[in-house]
């Protein structure tokens, strides 16, 4: 297909496009002539996730590199490539404290969970953990406990539908779970909360607020 194409299936600009090709974020095309290339599936996809990691991940140019770096490293394995994702996603040296650095520790051991020691997803729930202690919320072990095993079925699942046939397919799916997979689970937990309030509570006659295409909150 010709960038013309790519832009329509990838809904990237042509101009954006083309910065990614000069950038070397995208592999260039089969080159036809002077000035023209053919592009295949494979840039589609690559744009796709290009574009995942920038608009829904939230990521740097910069850091979409390093993670695209990982993605084509033939030789890491795919456990390497997952841990490069979460990494690129994650901001450094998060302030964490020391009882909630072992609360993770110990809740990692007692799940018998397989953890780097260096994970920056250890520091990530901790600094999570310190952050509802100082609004006065104490998030206790049981809870805790409930979602570290919610967790563990959601982990296992999202693992056990990756591609199986196609490595690159993999990684990009794996890139894909873990910068796209986050909203989609909020979601879900909203509505069950919502379910559940309504259980334990009552559902109410009507919502108590609704907001308009305008952005405005009314009660009527």
């Amino acid at each position: 297909m010709w960038i013309a194409e790519l832009s329509r299936q990838s809904d990237v600009p042509v101009a954006t496009i083309k910065y990614y090709l000069r950038e070397g974020l995208l592999p260039a095309g089969e080159a036809v002539g002077a000035t023209r290339a053919r592009y295949d599936e494979t840039h589609v996809r690559r744009l796709r996730l290009i574009r995942a990691l920038v608009e829904a991940g939230g990521l740097s140019l910069a850091r979409v590199r390093n993670v695209l770096a990982e993605v084509d490293e033939e030789s890491l394995e795919m456990h390497d490539v997952l841990g490069a994702a979460h990494g690129a996603l994650i901001p450094t040296d998060l302030p964490a404290t020391d009882e909630s650095r072992r609360r993770v520790d110990d809740l990692i051991a007692e799940r018998g969970w397989e953890v780097h020691s260096g994970s920056p997803d250890r520091a990530l729930l901790a600094n999570a953990l310190d952050a509802l202690e100082k609004v006065g919320y104490h998030l206790d072990d049981d809870l805790l406990k409930t979602y570290a095993s919610a967790a563990t079925q959601v982990a296992d699942a999202e693992v056990a539908a990756l591609p199986a046939d196609d490595r690159q397919r993999t990684v990009e799916a794996t890139v894909l779970v873990t910068a796209l997979g986050g909203p989609v689970l909020l979601a879900l937990r909203r509505l069950a909360q919502q379910s559940a309030s309504a259980r334990r509570y009552g559902m109410p006659r009507r919502p108590a607020c609704d907001v308009g295409e305008d952005g405005v909150r009314s009660t009527g």
